[in-house]
């Protein structure tokens, strides 16, 4: 888990926030880390983070089982060709996905895959490149999409 937070944290304006005890957040997303567009350091108001690690089940979203000791699952928002080319379907259309359970396997995300989100339980051999690809690619999408608000 280290290594992506290092790597997803090397992008330049990229916001890492990792919440825990006494700064506000809500307990549950305490040890999780949310990675957002903000070149100017400040958490964007209005906009979702361009990839996430979740350490734990939340609530609606236990089919990866993150209980198991040492379980971490990456969540990107890769865009819709990533995702079709990764699941074989679009975004929102029913489809046999592949156990979201399974370590080191690149999967529509349990909750958010209507939307094109990309998920990987503890990335590892298989997955490590291409989940550094996916990264990457959410990145840009994440800043393409904050340069087009400030030219407004």
């Amino acid at each position: 888990m280290d290594e992506v937070v290092e790597f997803v944290k090397s992008t330049d304006g990229t916001l890492a926030v990792m919440p825990g005890p006494g700064d506000g957040s809500p307990e549950i997303a305490w040890g999780d880390v949310f990675f957002y567009y903000a070149p100017d350091g400040t958490m964007p108001k209005a906009t979702q983070p361009f990839a996430t690690i979740v350490t734990k089940n939340y609530p609606d979203d236990e089919r990866s089982q993150l209980d198991r000791p040492g379980s971490f699952r990456v969540n990107v928002a890769a865009g819709k060709p990533a995702f079709v080319e990764w699941t074989g379907h679009q975004p929102g259309e029913p489809a046999d996905d592949v156990d979201p359970s399974v370590p080191d396997t690149i999967f529509a995300h349990p909750v958010y895959g209507s939307l094109g989100w990309l998920a990987v339980v503890n990335p590892g051999p298989a997955t490590t490149q291409v989940t550094r690809n996916m990264l990457r690619k959410a990145y840009e999408l994440a800043r393409s999409r904050y340069e087009r608000r400030m030219s407004i």
